[in-house]
């Protein structure tokens, strides 16, 4: 609910090339998320925890998620992806377009 209220409606459209990636177009609105609860969900059980929508990325249509600690995640075609231990790390990693880290199973 913190990361929703501060950063809710947010549009961050870098310019510019990336570290490693090209960096993201973002729209922070959970509403992207609004039809993906069962996949949140199969997250949140591979995590161990709960996750929520929290945006997306809109050139990718990649849809960014936070679970209850404030990590950050990326779920995409590719994979689900590690932004970052909070949403100021995750917001860093895309904007600077530095390579994320892929969730693998053990």
């Amino acid at each position: 609910m913190e990361a929703w209220a501060e950063f809710g409606g947010l549009r961050i459209a870098p310019t510019g090339p990336g570290r490693r990636v090209a960096p993201a177009t973002l729209h922070l609105d959970p509403l992207h998320g609004l039809h993906l609860a069962r996949t949140l969900g199969d997250l949140g059980r591979a995590l161990g925890t709960e996750v929520s929508p929290l945006g997306e990325e809109t050139d990718t249509s990649a849809l960014l998620a936070i679970d209850t600690e404030g990590r950050v995640y990326a779920l995409d075609h590719t994979g689900d992806w590690y932004l970052g231990p909070d949403i100021d790390q995750a917001l860093s990693t895309l904007v600077a377009g530095a390579e994320p880290a892929r969730l693998t199973t053990p």
